[in-house]
């Protein structure tokens, strides 16, 4: 049988690889389109490279770049950044047809002489995990760092967000605000599947036909954490924190209402944002019909602005109220609030967590936490807070009455017996008939 020709294009590549018709040069900007597509045609399915396109053109313009080229074409590419003594290696990539053919060594090698006559000497490269192409590294004697573990962050803020973020006085919380929030499970649960689910799982959300919120309704008795689980949730998604304080607006030249929208409109500039309105009845309670009014000009404003809020995405309205009867009804309206969620009274699990983190720590294994948590019921955080530093109060004062100041162990002042007694000497914020009802208002306001 007649054996077919060889193709002639496959056969000058192969004598081209073989003759290694490539030169290694500095990196051109007209090399840039051409660098990029090597890169791409470098790379393998499945796996995230670890420096992002922006980093990488970065370090074309900034760092050390240099560019493998065979009859006038860029067929490979290695790049570097340069922070203080140490070249970190971004890009190290060839042309599939080219590969297995000493190009990589190569190119490592035209940018550690470059590097070199810089005055740096060391040299490192961060490698996915399941990248096994390290042939051209291991042949340049670069050697493997078992022992590291690599960690990374993303800063949730884009520069220029900063500016407009500060004139808000908006701010990022330290992580782990959720986690440290304990007790209140049916209400972490409820706001974990309602609002953060879909909030950090977006794409996902709307594939299955659910709509990420944008304003929700937190109402309760006094003290009850609705400002903690706010933050809680800003703290979560590691969106910015703002906070809007109508009196603080009261003295804008345009008044309440136009300084409201402006604040709205400054929001409006920023990618991503937890806003928090504490006490939002006193701008949006039920108005009269006698009349205008300023403050019902503040309510009608509000209520224009939550729609224009609502249409933009990566952003969430949590206003809070004590006292949801005195809202404006159109203020609770289908439309303007995706959820109404109640937060009630801490319960027993949130008690214990709250008096020992105001136990002082030297006594809290003398203390019988259960017998202040049932002896608290129906106190508020700051109820717990008051009576914890009322107990330790009282006991600096015994102490230092009866013989100067003494150690610790030279005295039992601070004992489970007298956070009892100061908790009978503190009146507990949410009353029998407060409770009363918010338990109605579950029934007939709530939408979760």
């Amino acid at each position: 049988m007649r054996q077919k020709p060889a193709d002639s294009s496959n056969e000058h590549a192969r004598e081209r690889k073989q003759m290694k018709l490539w030169s290694i040069r500095d990196f051109h900007l007209d090399d840039l389109d051409q660098l990029i597509r090597v890169r791409q045609d470098s790379g393998i399915s499945g796996i995230h490279p670890v420096y992002s396109l922006a980093e990488i053109i970065d370090a074309c313009a900034n760092g050390i770049t240099v560019v493998a080229v065979a009859d006038g074409s860029v067929i490979g590419a290695a790049a570097c950044k340069i922070q203080d003594d140490r070249a970190w290696v971004v890009l190290l990539a060839q042309a599939k047809e080219w590969r297995e053919q000493g190009l990589g060594s190569a190119l490592l090698a035209g940018i550690e002489s470059r590097l070199a006559s810089h005055g740096i000497r060391r040299i490192s490269a961060l490698l996915p995990a399941l990248e096994t192409r390290v042939k051209a590294l291991r042949n340049n004697d670069y050697r493997v760092e078992e022992d590291l573990h690599y960690f990374e962050k993303t800063i949730p803020i884009q520069p220029r967000e900063i500016g407009p973020l500060s004139q808000l006085g908006g701010r990022l919380l330290p992580r782990g605000l959720w986690d440290a929030l304990a007790g209140m499970q049916h209400e972490k649960n409820l706001i974990e599947q309602r609002l953060i689910l879909p909030l950090a799982q977006t794409e996902l959300a709307k594939s299955l036909g659910v709509t990420p919120p944008r304003s929700v309704v937190l109402f309760g008795p006094p003290g009850t954490g609705k400002t903690t689980f706010a933050k809680s949730v800003a703290s979560r998604l590691a969106w910015p924190f703002i906070e809007v304080f109508p009196s603080r607006l009261a003295a804008h030249p345009e008044g309440l209402a136009g300084a409201l929208r402006q604040v709205f409109l400054d929001i409006a500039k920023l990618e991503h944002a937890v806003v928090f309105i504490d006490e939002v009845e006193e701008i949006a309670s039920a108005r009269t019909g006698e009349g205008s009014s300023p403050l019902q000009g503040v309510t009608n404003e509000l209520l224009k602005i939550i729609p224009a809020f609502r249409e933009q995405e990566g952003r969430i309205l949590i206003c809070a109220t004590n006292f949801i009867r005195s809202l404006d009804k159109a203020f609770l309206r289908h439309g303007r609030f995706d959820y109404v969620i109640p937060i009630g009274p801490p319960d027993r699990i949130a008690r214990k967590a709250i008096w020992n983190r105001y136990i002082a720590p030297g006594f809290s294994q003398d203390i019988n936490l259960d017998a202040l948590v049932e002896a608290s019921e129906r106190f508020s955080p700051a109820d717990i807070e008051f009576a914890a530093r009322k107990a330790s109060q009282q006991a600096l004062e015994q102490v230092v009455s009866r013989s100067g100041v003494k150690s610790r162990n030279d005295d039992p002042a601070l004992c489970t017996e007298a956070y009892v007694e100061a908790i009978k000497e503190t009146r507990p914020t949410i009353t029998e008939a407060v409770v009363k009802e918010f338990l109605e208002d579950i029934e007939r306001i709530a939408r979760v």
